[in-house]
């Protein structure tokens, strides 16, 4: 049985099949790249509200924390935390200041 030839020849490859795969496969390739989850304006802008934040409540709390163990364990507490306190407020304040210098795109 195995001999025997098939009642239907093979179909050559056509032109016109060759095209509808190419324009197929682009039409997919679109539709991966519309139906691709984007980050919107307000994602970035929440984003970038969100580092502010970090950087504004890290640089305060962390220079407090700091600056408070450095005043205990040199017995000038007042004077050390307030300098921490102060260090911490200005290295906050440069991270936010280049953090919006920077181009949205990088």
């Amino acid at each position: 049985m195995s001999d025997d030839e098939p009642a239907r020849e093979p179909i050559e490859e056509d032109a016109r099949i060759d095209a509808l795969e190419k324009r197929l496969a682009a039409a997919q390739q679109r539709e991966e790249q519309r139906n691709r989850p984007k980050a919107s304006g307000s994602d970035a802008n929440y984003r970038s509200g969100n580092r502010v934040l970090a950087d504004l409540l890290g640089g305060i709390l962390g220079g407090a924390v700091i600056g408070y163990a450095i005043g205990y364990f040199t017995g000038t507490n007042p004077w050390g935390l307030l300098v921490g306190l102060f260090l911490g407020i200005v290295v906050a304040f440069r991270n936010i200041i280049r953090a919006a210098n920077q181009r949205p795109d990088e």
